[in-house]
């Protein structure tokens, strides 16, 4: 995965047509790492999750530029990546996704200039996409960004996320993985240390639900880390809460920040 992962990367040089499709194989490496060394004891699983976070922010830098290129650092190099003259599928999604793996690599640049992304540029059509996701990408930007009105913009994630609102996505999905991380942040910035840890347990035990509802979610690699959860928990870890919870679905040495610092990212 890692080989064709690498030729892609390097492809990009000449076409950033498929940067999407190689920003979800990196997020995939990160995962099969993860698989092989759950801990991230390794330091190929902490270049598999800078590379991920890498090719998150040059996904949308990219499809923010419109035309000329944009230079992006990638697995060790500075590489200068055309724009595609085109629109690319760079939304809420993969935000959210490139927004936890920025707070797992405690990267604050990325997560600044992820956050000065505008919000009508994530919209997807209503009909893919809840309401609440986009309530969530404002209430996490305005948190970095330290905006106005953080506390109303949670309140309205929190409610249009509860399933009697939310439409699109499946109700287990909802629940199992969508929602999980909205409670922990809501813990998180309340410095809830006391409920946070129950709320973390419960997370994990949702996760593990979903992906092992059925053989074909035991089989599916996304499964592997619980991406959310331990973004959220990178946050409390940092702030000093006793989390007292060790768990394959947060790797050891990603949650504990071992690997800063190793090489530029």
């Amino acid at each position: 995965m890692e080989e064709y992962l690498f030729e892609d990367i390097d492809e990009l040089a000449r076409s950033s047509k498929l940067i999407d499709a190689t920003f979800n194989t990196s997020v995939m490496g990160l995962r099969a790492r993860c698989l092989i060394d759950p801990e991230a004891a390794a330091i190929e699983t902490w270049e598999s999750a800078v590379n991920a976070l890498q090719m998150g922010s040059a996904l949308f830098a990219v499809a923010g530029a419109g035309e000329g290129t944009v230079e992006c650092r990638i697995n060790h190099k500075l590489r200068t990546i055309p724009a595609p003259g085109c629109r690319l599928v760079a939304g809420a999604g993969a935000w959210l996704t490139s927004f936890w793996l920025a707070l797992i690599c405690r990267d604050q640049p990325r997560l600044t200039q992820l956050s000065q992304i505008p919000l009508e540029q994530l919209h997807s059509p209503q009909a893919l996409a809840d309401e609440y996701l986009h309530h969530w990408i404002d209430t996490l930007q305005t948190w970095w960004l330290r905006g106005p009105a953080l506390a109303d913009k949670l309140i309205a994630t929190i409610e249009t996320s509860d399933p009697s609102v939310a439409r699109v996505a499946p109700l287990d999905m909802l629940q199992g993985v969508l929602d999980p991380p909205i409670n922990l942040f809501y813990h998180y910035l309340r410095r809830d240390q006391d409920g946070f840890t129950p709320a973390l347990a419960d997370a994990l035990k949702l996760h593990r639900a979903y992906w092992t509802l059925n053989e074909d979610r035991a089989a599916d690699i996304n499964g592997t880390i619980a991406l959310g959860p331990l973004a959220i928990a990178c946050l409390a870890h940092d702030a000093g809460f006793p989390l007292g919870i060790e768990s394959d679905y947060l790797p050891k040495h990603l949650l504990q920040r071992t690997w800063i610092g190793e090489f530029p990212t």
